[in-house]
């Protein structure tokens, strides 16, 4: 299959399926179809590589299979934990972080109606969440505290085990769960190592099919089921399962996770190039995030003076493909992470967020930095 014609610089909002892996799927649609929980042969082999599609999951992120809760992405997953770990808890009180992903946000607002309260702790210039804040919002009733590992717009990377160590100290009996869906297959990520009780993942991010996801659990762990019905995850997750799309995910993780110290180098040259040519060709341009503590994937450039929907529509015209923001929030408004960090609202309306994958190039980069420097000179003169 040949590469689409265009430079393709939003893989935080999805990625291009790898072909190793659509082929996996593509055998389990059309070859081994069978449904897990039926005793023919097709299902028992169905049965197999569900099976062992957990196991590898698993192995990726250092946790037991058991603790591998298949979900329709990781907006479900996110949602499992908040909500599930909420209900399941003792206490009435939820911390997250001021740039969480509307998963967790919403999912936390959706809660207030059942009688909890939820502290939004603030991040400072640079979209990073502090420990010590973190632990400050916590109380004794706290039932759960919910932090994103690498930020979807910005790309800043919170110390996640530092948070759950004073998460620990200060709400001993809160459930920690980390949202690791723009972390994992970029940056290291274990559940062991983040001191966390639940991990968020999406298949789509990293190469693999969309609409399938994962929540892993630490040992004894166990949040309050969302679905009921047949029981299938561990009673976790009823619903027959997406074998095609576990199967294809399991295969994206390991390749993710095996190529993660390659390609971040690789990518973290793709970015420092993006971010110079940006830097040298448009007067005033202005880099988001902790550039010291970053995934090497993202990077948010804002464009004073200049429509950032205007700017990004025009670089479509000449082949160069980006995002305002999340994807999420393209038909929502503004960006409330870039807001959160403290960036007026002219300056979040004139951002776009670059984004690389396994598929990105230098010849993708160039592009890029070659099509923004007359058309940001363009469109400043028209917004005169």
């Amino acid at each position: 299959m040949n590469a689409p014609p265009l430079a393709y610089l939003d893989n935080a909002a999805t990625t291009r399926c790898d072909p190793r892996v659509a082929e996996e799927v593509e055998r389990f649609l059309l070859e081994e179809y069978g449904n897990p929980s039926s005793v023919h042969p097709l299902g028992v082999r169905a049965a197999r590589a569900l099976r062992e599609a957990r196991e590898t999951l698993a192995r990726c992120l250092e946790a037991e299979p058991a603790g591998v809760v298949f979900t329709s992405g990781g907006t479900e997953a996110d949602n499992l934990a908040v909500l599930g770990f909420a209900r399941a808890g003792h206490g009435r009180h939820l911390v997250v972080g001021a740039t969480e992903h509307p998963a967790v946000l919403e999912a936390a607002k959706a809660l207030g109606a059942e009688g909890f309260e939820t502290s939004v702790v603030p991040v400072d210039r640079g979209g990073r969440l502090e420990a010590a804040a973190v632990a400050g919002a916590c109380r004794p009733d706290t039932a759960v505290v919910a932090v994103m590992m690498a930020n979807n717009e910005v790309g800043t990377i919170a110390p996640v085990a530092e948070i759950a160590r004073a998460v620990r100290a200060a709400a001993p009996r809160a459930a920690f769960h980390v949202d690791a869906v723009q972390a994992f297959g970029k940056v290291p990520v274990s559940i062991r190592a983040c001191g966390a009780d639940s991990l968020a993942l999406s298949s789509h991010k990293i190469h693999g099919p969309k609409g399938v996801g994962a929540l892993v659990l630490a040992p004894g762990r166990r949040p309050s089921p969302l679905f009921h019905g047949g029981g299938q995850e561990g009673n976790l997750r009823s619903g027959t399962e997406n074998v095609p799309g576990i199967v294809g995910f399991a295969r994206a993780a390991s390749l993710a996770a095996e190529g993660v110290a390659t390609e971040a180098a690789r990518w973290r040259r793709l970015r420092e190039r993006l971010a110079r040519g940006l830097a040298e060709s448009s007067p005033g341009v202005v880099l988001n995030g902790d550039a010291e503590r970053c995934v090497p994937t993202i990077l948010s450039a804002t464009f004073p003076g200049v429509p950032g929907e205007a700017l990004l529509h025009h670089l479509e015209t000449r082949g160069v493909f980006v995002s305002t923001g999340a994807a999420c929030h393209s038909k929502r408004g503004g960006s409330h992470v870039l807001l959160a960090c403290g960036l007026p609202e002219e300056a979040v309306r004139s951002t776009l967020r670059f984004s690389f994958g396994r598929f990105t190039t230098e010849a993708d980069v160039d592009r890029a930095v070659e099509a923004v420097p007359p058309l940001v000179s363009e469109l400043r003169a028209l917004a005169r």
